[in-house]
């Protein structure tokens, strides 16, 4: 098992920054890919970003490309989500994602850990 564990969501005005990290603990983080998804208000879930188990490889949702910027840090068990030029249509539950498989995937189904969620609301 994988624990995940994502903070650093909350509420800023658009315009504004947050940065949303997510821990790992319990398998070799480095050996997997990880993934950002995100839900809002009664929508589904959808991909946001992805970044292979190096680093060297990085996907991202047309609606977040150029404004939000996937990394990690594999000695720290982290993976990071800066995000940018934030608008109320970022408003959502987002997600930290673990899957077992080096390169990255836009498909939920390809991740096999999921945390808790962190909410970020964007204000107008």
């Amino acid at each position: 098992q994988m624990q995940l564990v994502e903070s650093g969501g909350g509420l800023v005005q658009a315009g504004g920054s947050l940065r949303l990290s997510c821990v790992a603990s319990g398998r070799t983080f480095s050996t997997y890919a990880m993934g950002w998804f995100r839900q809002a208000p009664g929508k589904e879930r959808e991909f946001a970003a992805a970044i292979s188990w190096s680093g060297g490889s990085t996907n991202y949702a047309d609606s977040v490309k150029g404004r939000f910027t996937i990394s990690r840090g594999n000695a720290k068990n982290t993976v990071y989500l800066q995000m940018n030029d934030l608008k109320p249509e970022d408003t959502a539950v987002y997600y930290c994602a673990a899957a077992r498989t080096l390169l990255t995937s836009t498909r939920e189904q390809a991740y096999d850990y999921w945390g808790q969620g962190t909410q970020v609301t964007v204000s107008s």
